[in-house]
């Protein structure tokens, strides 16, 4: 069975390994070089990196038996894409699909831009940490309020910069990130809003909640795209059942 994982999640990664395990011929296509790395340690495992729209994404996904769509809970378009793609090359798709945090979600908003406006005309220092590729959405704050926690990439760095944030509010760091960790970068910023997406248990969304909750700063959350799935061990049951037909 050849199956293709897009990936660079959590997710992913825990799929790719366990797909292999059990006789898989694994393709996992991450975007960026960064999300190779997380694939460092599987045997087995075939690695492509870039970003595919559509067209791309049929070519690639030809003479596959499997496509699992792994990607991030609001990584709407790649998903878009991927459901064109396996579907011009005539591939199943399965979406994987991340439990939300549950508990304290704070405030919600429906996308940054609404988080943006919310925003305005408030007090207080702002971390956003919602992905270098959310920056602009909040090019109408005033910078010297903002703080950015992203990935330590060059593209990260340059969209802080194209936001004109100061480089001593730039935190180019890679999480998830214990509570006491997000309390201490809460603390030394002096920050009174917090704002993330729900990445779930992966994403450390518990431990920013309860970190937020404190140091005593509001949280502000974009709430997920609604999409369906499944969970990652039904996504696993369903290539153990397919390899042992298979082998039938």
């Amino acid at each position: 069975m050849r199956l293709l994982i897009f990936g660079g999640t959590t997710e992913g990664r825990l799929l790719a390994g366990r797909a292999a395990e059990l006789g898989a011929r694994c393709t996992v296509s991450v975007a960026t070089p960064l999300g190779r790395e997380e694939l460092a340690g599987l045997r087995d495992i075939q690695v492509v990196v870039g970003r595919r729209d559509g067209a791309q994404i049929a070519r690639l996904a030809e003479g596959f038996d499997l496509c699992v769509d792994a990607t991030h809970p609001y990584a709407r378009l790649a998903s878009a894409h991927i459901r064109a793609g396996c579907g011009a090359a005539g591939v199943p798709l399965v979406r994987l699909l991340r439990a939300p945090g549950g508990g304290d979600c704070g405030e919600t908003v429906p996308d940054c831009p609404a988080a943006a406006r919310r925003l305005a005309g408030t007090e207080g220092n702002i971390l956003l940490a919602t992905g270098a590729k959310e920056l602009a959405a909040f090019a109408a704050l005033p910078p010297e309020r903002l703080y950015a926690r992203v990935l330590p990439t060059h593209r990260a760095l340059e969209a802080c910069e194209a936001l004109g944030l100061p480089h001593s509010h730039i935190l180019a760091l890679q999480g998830p990130f214990t509570q006491k960790m997000n309390e201490a970068m809460l603390e030394q910023y002096h920050i009174a809003w917090l704002v993330t997406k729900d990445g779930g248990g992966p994403g450390g969304f518990a431990e920013k909640a309860a970190a937020a909750r404190a140091a005593g700063a509001r949280l502000l959350v974009v709430g997920r795209p609604e999409e369906t799935g499944e969970p990652l061990e039904r996504v696993v049951a369903l290539i153990r059942d397919r390899l042992e037909e298979e082998t039938r």
